[in-house]
């Protein structure tokens, strides 16, 4: 099989196309055939070891994990002894969790444990795999936040793949969003519903005296004092992309303002998948898709999701 190789920490360039054995289900686990996968800022941080605390995990020198990817889409083609969960031929997407693997051709999972759902019959395999990342983060700092109908809500950085989909759920959720993206993706923003838009090359939303019940910043653009400048007293601000400064900074703001502060990991949830398969299904949420690459041009697929200019979500499409 073909898999995208990472056998050192660095740019887009580390990465080369490599002919690997195929792998085989162990009792308990299924192996998968990835018709597409998403490549994710998560997945770019991984690559280059950023933070560096990513070593501990991934290799203190070089990844010991070298078929990198998490969010994927795929069919079963074998199942192991005592799997009974899904049968060959089921259509599925998900996340690999720490095994990562997804950017290959084929990958062996364990068929319990782990985030995996049934994938909606006439959703593109490219939609499914875009849903895991942006959606799960956005749809979990939405409920650590308690998101309510009627709220006003904020979301900055609201083009990229978090931002998209927390305008798209906080939407569903019945919030009233306004929405801060470049000139460039704002038609984009206001189809996916966005009440108001505003231009942060033009205009300083904190400056103009409005405050939110909660503002979720999602691309660690802006910084946490101007943030929590938004948010209403008892409002919330979330975090979503911190750094280790930023995510210090936001547990003193939390600690002196008399505002809640959220940072951290969204973890992958069987529930949260769940939640996302029935949306995608009743068709509340669709995936913004920048561009889709062949597995071959991985490098391009990674220079455009670290330039940061990206619209949604970049995916990996296998031939």
């Amino acid at each position: 099989m073909k898999a995208a190789v990472c056998t050192q920490y660095g740019p887009p360039e580390v990465l080369h196309i490599q002919t690997l054995e195929r792998p085989v289900p162990k009792p308990g686990e299924i192996l998968i055939k990835i018709h597409a996968a998403a490549v994710n800022s998560g997945d770019c941080r991984l690559r280059r070891a950023d933070p560096a605390a990513v070593r501990l995990f991934l290799g203190l020198f070089r990844p010991r994990k070298k078929v990198l990817g998490d969010a994927f889409s795929g069919e079963v083609m074998e199942v192991g002894a005592q799997v009974t969960r899904f049968r060959p031929g089921d259509q599925i997407f998900g996340t690999t969790g720490l095994r990562l693997g997804a950017f290959a051709e084929y990958v062996c999972l364990p068929a319990e444990g782990i985030s995996l759902v049934l994938k909606p019959a006439d959703t593109p395999h490219e939609w499914t795999a875009a849903t895991p990342f942006g959606y799960n983060t956005a749809l979990h700092f939405w409920e650590k936040a308690g998101l309510k109908a009627g709220q006003k809500v904020l979301v900055y950085g609201a083009s990229g793949s978090v931002g998209s989909a927390a305008v798209q759920l906080a939407k569903h959720l019945g919030a009233e969003v306004t929405a801060v993206c470049s000139a460039a993706n704002i038609e984009l923003v206001q189809s996916l519903g966005a009440d108001r838009i505003i231009d942060y090359a033009t205009t300083d939303f904190a400056a103009q005296g409005a405050v939110y019940d909660i503002v979720f910043e999602t691309v660690n653009k802006t910084s946490v004092k101007t943030c929590l400048s938004a948010v209403k007293p008892g409002g919330t601000l979330i975090l979503g992309s911190a750094m280790l400064t930023e995510t210090l900074q936001g547990a003193w703001a939390g600690l002196t303002s008399g505002k809640k502060v959220i940072s951290g990991v969204a973890l992958d949830t069987q529930s949260r998948l769940d939640k996302l398969q029935t949306l995608l299904q009743n068709g509340a949420i669709q995936p913004v898709i920048d561009k889709v690459f062949p597995l071959e041009e991985i490098v391009e697929a990674h220079r455009l999701t670290d330039s940061g200019r990206k619209r949604g979500n970049v995916v990996l499409k296998m031939r």
